[in-house]
C-alpha cells in the first residue's frame, strides 16, 4: 500500500492524458464503453485550472453516456469524501512554487473498507495497473494548496507554545481543521450513469440488483420453514402421539424463521431507499429537462399534484413489486402442497383461475377510478389557485360567486368515491372467498385419507395467505397506473437528447471596444459578417408553432463588443422572442446565430446560455424561497466563493440594495421569496438585474428590466449596468 507522497506522485496521470484516463476509468467501472472517436484535450487546456477543465470533461463524460459531476468538500470532509467517491477523476494542482508544472489527476476506482487500519481507495495508475493507497494520503495531496500557506505559521506556533513531539501532529491537525475545516476545496469530478440513461444501468451501477435475488432466497427459506412446521405439527396430531422432540424440532423451526424475516424486511428496505433515489433523481433530472412551452398551460396546482402523484408512484412501485415477487413464491408454495393432497390438480387450477379473477376484476376497479380521479385532480388545482390568488378574489370578486363550482364537484366527487370504496372492498374480500371455496371443494372432494386431508386444507390456507398479497400488489399496480400519467411526462423527458455541443471547448476572444461609429448596427445585406462582432444574427425566422404566424421574420442583426443597443417596440411585435433566441432559450427555424464566429451546433445551447445571459420579462422571472445571496448567485455559482459574495455586494450597493441588505435580520442568509422576506416591485427588478450581471456574460440581454424603477432608481440601475455590463441590449416599450 502506497503510504506516502512520493508513491502517489508515481500513480498522477498527467492532464494531457485525461481523455484517456476517463475512458479507462468508464470501462474499468462498467460505466461505459470505447469512445468511437477518440478526442483529445486541447493544447489551450494543457496549463489550465480545474474550472476551466470541468467543460471538457463534461463533454467527455456526455460522449460516454455518463454524468460528470463536479465535486467539493471542505477540510474536515475531505478524508470521508475521498474514501466515497469512487469512480471518480481526482484533480492536483501544480505546485505553487513551480510555474512550469503542469497539473495532473488521480484516477479513482474504488474505496475499500477496512474494519482495522486507516481507509484506503484503489488507484489506477499511468501504467494501468490497481494501486492500493490511504486516504489520507490523497487528502493531504489535495488540500496542499490550502493548507501549504498556514503550515509555517501553525508550526511556528506550536513551537512557541511547547508542544511536544508526540502530540504536534495532532494538534497541528486541530488548529487547520479550526481554521479551515469550513471553506470549499474543489477536489474533481465524481462518474456515474446520466440520470436519464436505462435503469438497469443505473441498477447495476449501485449494484441494487442484489436485493431482489437475497429477497427470493428469502422468502423460499421462509416458504420452506412454514410448510415444515406445519408439517410437525401436522403429523404430530394425526398420528395422536406428544413427542417433546417434535415440539423442540417445531420451536427450532420458528426461531430459525426470526433471521430470514429480519433478512427479508432489511433486504425491501435497502433496496427501496436505493430505487427510490434514483426515480427521485431521475424525476428531478427529467424536470430541468423540460420545455417550458410544455408546461406554460400548467396551473401552479397541477404542480403540486404531478409532485404528489410521483411520491405515490414511487412509495407503490417499490411496495407493489416486492409484493407480487413475494406472493408468486407464496403461490408456487401453495400449489406444491395442494398438489401433495388428495385431487390435488382441480384445486391448482382453481387457484390459478381465482387469481385471473383478481386480475380482471382490479382492471374493472382500474377503469371506475380513472373518473374519480380526475375529479380529484382537479379540485386540488382548484383550491391550490385559490389559495394562490386569494388577494386577488378578495379585492375584485365578489363573496357570492365564491363557492359556486364547489358544492357541485364536492358532491360528485363523494358519489365516486363511495362506488370506489365498495369497488375496492369486493377486491379486498376475493381472496376470502377462495377460503371458503376452496375449504369446501376439499369437503365435497374429500381425499384418500385424513393426511391428505390436512395436507389440503394447510394448502388452502397457504393459497389464501398468497392471494391476500397478490390482492395488495395488484390494488397497488392501480394505484401506480392512476398516478403514472402525471410522472410519465417527467420521466420520459429524461431521455431527450442533449443539445451536445460539436466542439468539445471554446474560449471566447477577450471583449474589445467597438469601432467607433459602429457600436451596434442592423445590416440587412448577405454579405460577410464583421469578424469582430460577438453576436450576429442572419435571415432568422421563428414561430411558435408548425403552422403558425412567424414571430420573427429575417432578423439581421450584428452586435459588436462594447455596443449599447435598445430595442423599442410596441407589445406583440416580437422583441421579447427575439431575446429568447439570441439568448438561446429558443431555437429559430431557419437562420444562422453566430456567437464569436461560432455557430449555435459548435457550441451547444448550455455554452451558447453561458456567454449570453438574459434577464427576462418581471413576469417570467421569479424570486426563489431561499436566501437573498442565492437569489442573487444562482446564475453565477453556488456555493459561492469570497470573491463571490464581494462582487454580489458591490452590484448590491451599486443597484440602491444596500439599505435593504443592512434591514434584513440575517443579512445574506435572509429567506425572502413568498414564504420570507417580501420584496418589493422595484426591489424585485433590481435583484434580477443584478442577478444577470454577476454572470458575467460577454453579452447582456434585459427585457423590460427598468420599467418597475422610479426615477432615481433608475438612474442608478442605468449607471450600474453600463459599467458592468460588456455588451448590453435593452428591450422596452417606446
Amino acid at each position: 500500500m502506497s503510504q506516502n507522497p512520493a508513491d502517489l506522485t508515481a500513480l498522477t496521470w498527467p492532464v494531457v492524458r485525461l481523455d484517456e484516463a476517463i475512458e479507462l476509468l468508464a470501462r474499468r467501472t462498467g460505466l461505459g464503453s470505447v469512445l468511437s472517436e477518440a478526442q483529445s484535450l486541447p493544447p489551450e487546456l494543457h496549463q489550465a485550472g480545474l474550472a476551466a477543465l470541468g467543460q471538457w470533461v463534461q463533454h467527455t463524460a456526455d460522449r460516454l453516456g455518463l454524468e460528470a459531476e463536479p465535486v467539493a468538500a471542505s477540510l474536515a470532509e475531505l478524508d470521508d469524501l475521498v474514501h466515497q467517491a469512487a469512480p471518480a477523476i481526482l484533480y492536483r494542482p501544480p505546485a505553487s512554487n513551480d510555474s512550469a508544472a503542469s497539473p495532473s489527476c488521480l484516477v479513482l476506482l474504488a474505496g475499500r473498507r477496512q474494519w482495522l487500519g486507516p481507509k484506503a481507495v484503489s488507484l489506477l495508475g499511468p501504467d494501468l495497473k490497481v494501486h492500493r493507497v490511504q486516504a489520507k494520503v490523497i487528502s493531504d495531496a489535495l488540500s496542499r494548496p490550502l493548507v501549504a500557506p498556514r503550515l509555517a505559521a501553525v508550526d511556528r506556533l506550536l513551537a512557541e507554545a511547547g508542544v511536544d513531539e508526540l502530540r504536534h501532529e495532532r494538534a497541528r491537525q486541530a488548529l487547520l481543521q479550526e481554521q479551515l475545516g469550513g471553506q470549499p476545496l474543489e477536489v474533481g469530478w465524481l462518474l456515474r450513469p446520466s440520470p436519464g440513461s436505462g435503469l438497469w444501468r443505473q441498477l447495476r451501477h449501485v449494484r441494487l440488483w442484489r436485493y431482489p435475488l437475497i429477497l427470493l432466497g428469502a422468502s423460499l427459506a421462509l416458504q420452506g420453514l412454514t410448510v415444515g412446521t406445519w408439517w410437525i405439527i401436522g403429523r404430530g396430531s394425526l398420528t395422536g402421539q406428544f413427542e417433546w422432540a417434535w415440539l423442540v424440532a417445531w420451536a427450532l423451526l420458528l426461531f430459525t424463521a426470526i433471521p430470514f424475516q429480519l433478512l427479508a424486511a432489511w433486504t425491501q428496505s435497502q433496496f427501496a431507499y436505493g430505487v427510490g433515489a434514483i426515480f427521485k433523481q431521475r424525476l428531478l433530472y427529467g424536470a430541468l429537462k423540460l420545455k417550458p412551452d410544455d408546461i406554460r398551460h400548467q396551473g401552479m396546482g397541477q404542480f403540486l399534484g404531478r409532485i404528489m402523484e410521483s411520491e405515490a408512484v414511487e412509495l407503490l412501485a417499490l411496495n407493489g413489486g416486492l409484493t407480487v415477487l413475494v406472493a408468486l413464491i407464496q403461490l408456487a408454495t401453495a400449489s406444491w402442497v395442494l398438489r401433495q393432497g388428495g385431487n390435488g390438480w382441480p384445486l391448482v387450477g382453481l387457484l390459478w383461475l381465482w387469481l385471473v379473477v383478481i386480475v380482471s376484476y382490479s382492471g374493472y376497479y382500474y377503469r371506475h377510478s380513472q373518473t374519480w380521479i380526475d375529479i380529484y385532480r382537479r379540485m386540488t388545482n382548484d383550491l391550490v389557485e385559490r389559495m394562490v390568488g386569494h388577494r386577488t378574489r378578495l379585492a375584485q370578486e365578489a363573496i357570492r360567486d365564491w363557492h359556486l363550482d364547489e358544492d357541485r364537484d364536492l358532491a360528485r366527487y363523494l358519489e365516486l368515491s363511495t362506488r370506489r370504496d365498495r369497488l375496492g372492498l369486493g377486491l379486498v374480500n376475493l381472496p376470502g372467498w377462495w377460503l371458503v371455496a376452496g375449504l369446501a371443494y376439499a369437503f365435497i372432494v374429500g381425499a384418500t385419507s385424513v393426511g391428505q386431508l390436512a395436507i389440503t386444507f394447510g394448502g388452502v390456507l397457504l393459497a389464501s395467505q398468497a392471494l391476500y398479497t397478490a390482492s395488495r400488489g395488484v390494488e397497488q399496480a392501480v394505484q401506480i397506473g392512476l398516478s403514472w400519467g402525471q410522472v410519465q411526462p417527467l420521466f420520459q423527458a429524461a431521455t431527450q437528447p442533449a443539445d451536445r455541443p460539436a466542439q468539445s471547448f471554446f474560449v471566447a476572444p477577450k471583449a474589445k471596444p467597438a469601432p467607433e461609429g459602429a457600436a451596434g448596427t442592423t445590416k440587412a445585406e448577405n454579405g460577410p459578417a464583421d469578424p469582430e462582432a460577438v453576436l450576429m444574427a442572419r435571415d432568422v425566422n421563428f414561430r411558435y408553432r408548425p403552422h403558425g404566424r412567424l414571430a420573427v421574420q429575417q432578423a439581421n442583426l450584428q452586435i459588436f463588443p462594447g455596443a449599447r443597443l435598445l430595442l423599442e417596440g410596441p407589445s406583440g411585435g416580437g422583441k421579447t422572442t427575439l431575446a429568447a433566441v439570441l439568448a438561446g432559450l429558443r431555437q429559430p427555424e431557419s437562420g444562422l446565430l453566430m456567437l464569436w464566429g461560432y455557430d449555435q451546433a459548435s457550441l451547444g445551447s448550455a455554452e451558447w446560455r453561458r456567454h449570453v445571459a438574459v434577464a427576462p420579462q418581471f413576469h417570467e422571472n421569479h424570486i426563489f424561497t431561499e436566501t437573498f445571496g442565492f437569489n442573487l448567485l444562482l446564475g453565477r455559482r453556488w456555493p459561492p466563493t469570497p470573491e463571490d459574495m464581494e462582487l454580489a455586494e458591490t452590484l448590491c450597493y451599486e443597484l440602491g440594495l444596500g439599505d435593504l441588505l443592512a434591514r434584513m435580520p440575517s443579512g445574506w442568509q435572509q429567506m425572502v421569496g413568498e414564504s420570507g422576506w417580501q420584496l418589493s416591485h422595484g426591489e424585485r427588478s433590481r435583484v434580477f438585474i443584478a442577478r444577470a450581471l454577476l454572470q458575467q456574460a460577454d453579452v447582456m440581454i434585459l427585457d423590460e428590466s427598468f420599467g418597475a424603477l422610479d426615477p432615481e432608481n433608475l438612474e442608478r440601475a442605468l449607471r450600474c449596468t453600463l459599467k458592468w455590463a460588456p455588451t448590453l441590449l435593452v428591450i422596452a416599450h417606446p
